[in-house]
C-alpha cells in the first residue's frame, strides 16, 4: 500500500530525529579525540624540550669538568716551571720560563671565568627545565583526563549509538528510494546534518527566513512535500513532530 504524503513526511521526520541524536553523540564523542591528540602532542613536545635542556645541563656540567681538569694541568705545568727556574743558566731561560708560567696563569683566570659563566648558565638553565617539567606533569595529568573521559563517553555511548543505527536503518526501509536520496543528499549539504526542519516564529528553523502564511498553511494541510524556498529543506509543521514523538 503505497504511503500518503503525510506518512512520509513523518517517516522523514522520524530518521531526521534518528540521525540528530547520532550525530550529538558523535559530536561529543568526536571533540575529545582531537583534545586528546592536542594534549599528546603538547605532551611529545614538551618531554623533547625537557630532554634537549637536560642535554644542555649535561653538556655544560662537562664543559666545566674539563676547565677544572685544564686549571690542575696549568697548576701542574706552573709547579713544574717553578721548579725550572731554580735551575736556570740564563736570563733567557728565565724569560722564557716566567713567560710560560704568566700563559698558565691566563689560562687558570680564563677557566674560571668560563665556570662561572658555566655556573649562571646551569642555574638559568635548571629553573627553565624545572617549570618544563613541572608543566610536563600537569599536561600529562591533563592528558590522562581526557583519556578517561574519552573511554567512558565510548563506552557509554557505543551501545546507543549502535542501538540508533539499527533504529535508523529501519525508519530508512520505510521511506522510498527518491525520497531518501533527496534527504541524505540535504544532510550531506548542511553544516548542521538537518535535512528536515519544523517552522519557528514563522521561519524555517534552518535557515531561518521567513515563510509566507499561504507556504505555511500548505505545510501544515501535509498534502504535498514542500521545501524551503531559500535552503532547499523539508519542511514539516510543528504538530507533525509531537505526533512523531508522542508514536
Amino acid at each position: 500500500m503505497e504511503q500518503t504524503v503525510e506518512q512520509k513526511l513523518k517517516a522523514l521526520y522520524e530518521l531526521q530525529t534518528i540521525h540528530s541524536k547520532i550525530d550529538k553523540i558523535r559530536q561529543i564523542r568526536g571533540e575529545l579525540p582531537v583534545e586528546v591528540a592536542d594534549l599528546e602532542d603538547e605532551v611529545a613536545g614538551l618531554e623533547t624540550r625537557i630532554q634537549k635542556i637536560k642535554n644542555e645541563l649535561d653538556d655544560t656540567e662537562d664543559a666545566i669538568v674539563n676547565r677544572k681538569n685544564m686549571i690542575k694541568e696549568a697548576q701542574t705545568l706552573i709547579k713544574k716551571y717553578d721548579a725550572q727556574l731554580k735551575e736556570v743558566k740564563n736570563n733567557r731561560e728565565y724569560d722564557a720560563l716566567t713567560k710560560e708560567i704568566e700563559i698558565q696563569n691566563l689560562e687558570i683566570q680564563v677557566c674560571e671565568k668560563k665556570i662561572r659563566e658555566y655556573g649562571f648558565e646551569i642555574n638559568s638553565k635548571t629553573e627553565i627545565y624545572d617549570k618544563a617539567q613541572a608543566n610536563l606533569e600537569m599536561r600529562k595529568g591533563d592528558l590522562d583526563a581526557k583519556k578517561t573521559e574519552l573511554e567512558t563517553i565510548t563506552a557509554e555511548t557505543e551501545k546507543e549509538e549502535d542501538a540508533l543505527l539499527k533504529k535508523a536503518e529501519k525508519a530508512q526501509n520505510a521511506i522510498e528510494d527518491r525520497l531518501l536520496f533527496a534527504y541524505n543528499r540535504l544532510r550531506t549539504n548542511a553544516v548542521n546534518g538537518l535535512a528536515v526542519v519544523t517552522i519557528e516564529r514563522d521561519s524555517c528553523s534552518g535557515c531561518f527566513n521567513k515563510i509566507p502564511p499561504q507556504r505555511q498553511l500548505d505545510i501544515r494541510q501535509r498534502k504535498k512535500i514542500i521545501v524551503c524556498e531559500h535552503c532547499g529543506r523539508i519542511l514539516v509543521d510543528e504538530a507533525l513532530t509531537h505526533e512523531v514523538a508522542e508514536a
